[in-house]
């Protein structure tokens, strides 16, 4: 019996069309994981779709550039669209179903809904710089766990405060598929893998492993009892003397993004974004 992973990979556009494939999927008894992207795929999206087929039968990758999560001055139109690629690369990785709607099957002609979110998306970290990010985020991502009903959706470290988000917004809204967090792909050098990282010039991309550099030894002085306000003042000096320039870089609970003073305030994630030149790098890591 031909196994069906190696299946040709289906494409959908239409949430009609995801539906249909989910049908045959469900009668047939088979667990589903969801990996919802924005397309320009590397290897950390491909590092998801490997922990999605760990924990299911069927994979289903999303590829929709979400306007709704775009401020006034980000530039929606400049987000990289690479989707015969995308799909390509897709189905090299026996994924079974790419859904790659228009944004007009997303956001029809009259949608009027929009899923707030406080709690972890009201930190003073990303929101700050981004007051109407995690809406956006939100409301895509309950699209689309309600369009898969997927067993498991699988989402990176990297974006740390959007992943708490997610998991607070599908606990609230009574949500079933379980939020599964993968770890940061990195580079060998410890930048994370980023598809903003084809922006930095040679000369940026030689100086921006800092930035990992910068939370590890953070993170280890933390651990070994240091104060973690003095460790923290220490390390933005240092970003900044490596030509960062610093939104935030702060230690924060693991769990709730809350402000903490010493190590006995909860688990600490430290969490960082910082520019070199005109691209902007985010990062974090466990203490």
């Amino acid at each position: 019996m031909t196994d069906p992973r190696q299946s040709i990979m289906s494409v959908a556009h239409r949430i009609e069309e995801l539906r249909e494939s989910l049908r045959g999927w469900r009668a047939l008894g088979e667990r589903v994981a969801l990996v919802p992207t924005m397309g320009a795929l590397h290897a950390g999206h491909l590092s998801l779709v490997a922990e999605a087929r760990r924990r299911a039968r069927r994979v289903i990758v999303t590829i929709f550039v979400n306007p709704a999560q775009f401020g006034p001055s980000e530039d929606f139109s400049k987000y990289p669209r690479t989707l015969p690629a995308d799909l390509e690369t897709l189905a090299g990785a026996s994924v079974d179903l790419a859904f790659a709607p228009a944004v007009e099957e997303i956001y029809p002609p009259g949608f009027a809904t929009r899923v707030e979110v406080d709690g972890p998306a009201r930190s003073d970290l990303e929101d700050h710089f981004r007051p109407t990010h995690f809406t956006g985020v939100a409301t895509v991502v309950a699209k689309l766990l309600n369009q898969a009903q997927a067993d498991v959706a699988i989402f990176g470290e990297k974006d740390y405060q959007q992943l708490l988000v997610i998991r607070r917004m599908a606990r609230d809204l009574d949500i079933p598929t379980q939020i599964v967090a993968a770890p940061t792909l990195r580079e060998a050098d410890g930048l994370a893998k980023s598809s903003r990282n084809i922006y930095l010039s040679a000369s940026e991309r030689a100086a921006a492993p800092a930035l990992y550099r910068t939370l590890s030894t953070s993170a280890r002085r933390i651990a070994q009892g240091e104060e973690i306000g003095h460790v923290m003042g220490e390390a933005r000096e240092a970003l900044a003397g490596a030509g960062f320039a610093i939104d935030y870089l702060e230690a924060r609970h693991g769990e709730t993004l809350a402000r903490v003073v010493t190590v006995q305030d909860g688990p600490i994630r430290l969490l960082a974004a910082a520019s070199l030149g005109a691209t902007r790098l985010i990062d974090n890591l466990a203490v």
